[in-house]
């Protein structure tokens, strides 16, 4: 248990908790990125499908989406036993401190969705 007593370690808390997620927005984004350039390339240079290049854009850029989402989660998680070990003095009355869980869980759930898209197409 901490012994600070100061808010401030909870909303250092959750501006850490937002920077994971900023980080994992940004990997997911560059995933799908990867993926839908190679397909751009394809296109623009009128090249025949040639499955191994298909599938090392489709591989690379899932791979960055899927990592997203475990950054995600593994940053909810680190919070979560951070928020559990401040006393009542530091979090202030009435302050939901799930907020930002909620954001980083329901992000993970449309990276999940994005992977099975770009995966399904």
């Amino acid at each position: 248990m901490s012994y600070l007593n100061d808010p401030r370690v909870l909303f250092a808390t959750e501006r850490t908790l937002l920077a994971w997620n900023r980080t994992a927005i940004a990997l997911m984004g560059f995933g799908f990125l990867v993926e839908r350039f190679g397909l751009f390339l394809r296109v623009v240079l009128g090249h025949p499908e040639e499955p191994l290049h298909r599938h090392a854009s489709l591989i690379i850029g899932v791979s960055f989406i899927l990592l997203g989402v475990v950054l995600l989660l593994l940053s909810v998680r680190q919070y979560r036993l951070v928020v559990r070990t401040l006393g009542g003095e530091e979090i202030p009355p009435g302050y939901w401190v799930n907020g930002g869980v909620l954001v980083n869980l329901a992000l993970a759930l449309l990276g999940l969705v994005l992977a099975a898209y770009m995966a399904l197409m």
